[in-house]
């Protein structure tokens, strides 16, 4: 076992996962209970819903239960440390955001502002590899300061993927289950592709690393996990405060894990593409592109008289199944399969109107 963490055996990953289940049903449970009493509850008449108002801004939770467990789990390190310090510092401002309603201009300069510390922090991205396996290297041009190197290539394509990642991951939780959905589905993925890379690699810092991904995914699925039931069933809302989190945790997980931007957008793929689709579309009919409207997959898929359970289901299981079938393309076989992702989403609802005929 590795002496930088306290658990490594298949049987103390499930142990932690448990325990870490849990604890976060607990907390959940808390600070639900407290929002109730301190009156943090949404408005659903301005939504034009018939339902009881229900705590929001819930995304808190994650931030309570992922310190706690990752703290009492992993011995300190410096990429660890920078995980705390800045999604502390981004839960703060997006749950003070649920209640001003920031605008999307204000939304986007403070996610560039993110990706900047972090770009210049010692979370960034060094190289871009695709698949055609050429591999790009972005530390090529840099600028010193004293003995600090800022290396402006990897700064801004650092810049540009948490800006992305945000704004797909953040435009998924148009129904309630969308977001924690496939997020869960995302760590899910990054835990099983570093437990086969802990098993088949023989370098130390590697199995290191691996391990530490690993336990970083299944704290943040044992916290995923209690949230997504009561989410589903509308109980409560995560709103920015819990979208900012994942979207930070997903988008430095993928870096971490040595880069695997594109295994993230093999989950992803559906909601990237829907992400450029929907900005194309508003920039097409003259509207601003960072402002909401119903042309997103899931409102399409909705509005095709699909329910809203379905649509869950219906978005889970594509977003896992091209992700299968993208193990075992070869190169051909993916860009295919990018093609047909693309298809998918401009089709969806029609393809549901063809099978409910």
């Amino acid at each position: 076992m590795s002496n930088n963490f306290l658990f490594s055996s298949m049987e103390e990953f499930i142990f932690i996962f448990i325990y870490g289940v849990l604890f976060s049903f607990a907390t959940l449970f808390i600070i639900k209970h407290f929002f109730y009493k301190w009156k943090i509850l949404d408005n659903p008449k301005k939504y034009w819903k018939t339902r009881d108002p229900v705590p929001y801004s819930m995304g808190v939770v994650f931030f309570v239960s992922f310190f706690v467990l990752s703290f009492f789990t992993l011995e300190l390190s410096t990429k660890l440390s920078l995980l705390w310090i800045f999604w502390s510092l981004i839960t703060l401002v997006s749950f003070f955001d649920d209640r001003m309603n920031l605008s999307p201009k204000i939304r986007l300069i403070i996610q560039i502002i993110i990706g900047w510390v972090i770009g210049v922090s010692a979370i960034k991205i060094w190289y871009i590899s695709n698949i055609f396996w050429w591999v790009i290297d972005l530390d090529q041009f840099f600028i010193q300061i004293f003995d600090y190197k800022i290396y402006l290539i990897s700064l801004f394509f650092t810049i540009i993927w948490y800006v992305f990642i945000f704004n797909s991951l953040n435009w998924t939780d148009g129904i309630p289950g969308n977001t924690s959905g496939i997020s869960i589905i995302s760590f899910f993925v990054l835990f099983l592709l570093w437990y086969k890379l802990y098993l088949t690699d023989t370098y130390e810092w590697w199995k290191e690393n691996a391990i530490f991904i690993m336990s970083l995914a299944l704290i943040l699925l044992s916290v995923l996990i209690p949230f997504w039931y009561y989410d589903v069933k509308e109980k409560i809302l995560m709103w920015d405060s819990g979208t900012m989190f994942l979207w930070f945790m997903l988008a430095s997980l993928a870096i971490i894990a040595w880069w695997k931007v594109a295994t993230v957008l093999s989950v992803f793929w559906i909601y990237a593409v829907d992400a450029l689709y929907v900005v194309f579309q508003r920039m097409k009919n003259k509207k601003n592109p960072l402002n909401g409207d119903s042309t997103h997959l899931h409102h399409r898929l909705l509005q095709a008289w699909l329910q809203r359970k379905n649509v869950l289901l219906f978005i889970y299981f594509f977003s896992f199944l091209f992700w299968i079938i993208s193990l075992f393309l070869d190169t051909i076989g993916k860009i295919i399969l990018f093609f047909c992702i693309i298809l998918f989403v401009l089709f969806a609802e029609k393809l549901v109107y063809f099978f409910k005929k």
